[in-house]
């Protein structure tokens, strides 16, 4: 029977046997952006967190 496991249960599993920590950072920075841009469409700051960028 097949094991089902999700996105990020397979990433750190891919992460921890590639030894590939190198792209850690760089998701993390992925997830922190994306969270940023979801915030900024529903949230009254909008127009201050689209002057970052």
């Amino acid at each position: 029977m097949a094991r089902r496991t999700g996105l990020y249960t397979e990433m750190w599993l891919f992460l921890r046997e590639s030894k590939k920590w190198w792209l850690l950072p760089i998701l993390v920075v992925l997830v922190a952006v994306s969270a940023l841009l979801v915030f900024a469409q529903t949230s009254a700051l909008a127009p201050f967190i689209y002057t970052i960028f």
